[in-house]
């Protein structure tokens, strides 16, 4: 099974800590939206007639795509690919698209799940982050995408921000689960070499992301979804049970997937390849009937990597049986004599042949799969 992905470049506004690929100017979006249509028939070979489970729009902010743009695009999908009758179709959002007359129209397309961008139930937070929307906006959508039968949702949320006290991310948190989202991805907020917050940081102009209090909010965020029965499937991201995000669980398992827009990734296992991260050079080469692409081809050792890097990360863990039978021996042997240390600091646990993160090594994924890292 394999997944499709849809980069929508195209924001609102340009939060202050985002550094994926998006402009805050809409006017290129009807030729971006041609382009889009003709690279998604361009690619058709990519997957090989693989069945598609998953597709999902990301971006940017794909909700503020017209429903006569979103149609267009799933029925070129559906055109070209063999999609599951039971796939699981996304669309992130953020709150402020979803009103009354968009989530109705989306309830009657394909999309079958929404992952919107709250970030945080709080003005002050909002604030800082540069977001489009407010609190009231925030639980508003929320309710209203409920109403409209969207019962498979998730949410962002983000800690260290420094306006976000310990007491106030608890609220956060309480808040999400009294509105009984199934999926809650959160994250730490990260300052990217860059962006406008990493400028304002350094201009004194906004407070510094503490560290120490950071790592306090995600052990609080562990301890509140736990007592709830959340079940924490990746460092980042958490659910009840049979609300797994079937697309970003394929890429942690190394499922093929095709990345379709400026900027986005697709992944064969043997090679990773990325589109141009510019929309008019993106737009120009469609145009020209050419994908304009890098490539990378992966070579064992790196191909090792990647398996670690992604499987360390989740509930599901390394298998060191595949590690032998995919990458050999030797690689196997290395995997063993490094994994050592780390079951021995019981920054992991082994059951059978699979190696997961214990909750305290989940403090330390990056550092951990980096020393299991193969070097050419």
């Amino acid at each position: 099974m394999a997944g499709i992905y849809l980069h929508i470049p195209y924001c609102r506004q340009k939060c202050h800590y985002c550094n994926f690929y998006s402009t805050a100017s809409k006017r290129s979006m009807p030729s971006f939206v041609s382009a889009l249509l003709k690279e998604i028939e361009m690619q058709r070979a990519y997957l090989e007639d693989e069945i598609i489970s998953t597709i999902y729009l990301g971006g940017g902010t794909p909700s503020l795509l017209g429903m006569a743009d979103l149609q267009q695009l799933f029925q070129q999908l559906y055109k070209n690919y063999n999609i599951a009758d039971t796939a699981e179709i996304t669309l992130e959002a953020n709150p402020d698209d979803l009103d009354p007359e968009k989530l109705t129209a989306l309830a009657n397309s394909p999309v079958n799940r929404l992952s919107i961008g709250i970030q945080s139930f709080r003005d002050v937070d909002l604030q800082y982050l540069n977001r489009s929307h407010d609190a009231c906006q925030a639980k508003l959508a929320i309710t209203a995408a409920q109403k409209q039968g969207f019962s498979n949702l998730s949410i962002d949320l983000i800690y260290g921000i420094p306006s976000l006290s310990n007491e106030a991310w608890i609220e956060n948190i309480e808040t999400a689960i009294s509105l009984g989202i199934p999926h809650i991805s959160a994250y730490c907020l990260t300052v990217e070499q860059g962006t406008a917050l990493d400028v304002f940081i350094k201009k004194g102009k906004m407070p510094a992301v503490d560290e120490e209090k950071a790592s306090q909010q995600f052990e609080i965020l562990m301890d509140c979804l736990d007592k709830h029965d959340y079940i924490h499937y990746e460092i980042s991201n958490f659910c009840k049970k049979d609300h797994f995000s079937q697309h970003n669980s394929n890429y942690w398992k190394q499922e093929n997937y095709l990345g379709l827009g400026p900027s986005a990734h697709s992944f064969n296992k043997l090679s990773r390849q990325w589109n141009v991260s510019n929309i008019s050079t993106y737009v120009q080469s469609i145009a020209d009937h050419k994908i304009p692409f890098e490539i990378e081809w992966l070579s064992l050792s790196q191909q090792y990597n990647e398996y670690v890097l992604t499987g360390l990360r989740t509930i599901w863990g390394i298998n060191e049986v595949e590690i032998l039978n995919r990458f050999g021996t030797a690689n196997h042997q290395y995997f063993i004599k490094q994994m050592e240390v780390f079951l021995q600091k019981a920054l992991v646990q082994q059951k059978d042949t699979v190696y997961t993160l214990s909750r305290e090594g989940k403090y330390f994924a990056d550092g951990i799969a980096s020393d299991l890292f193969v070097e050419e």
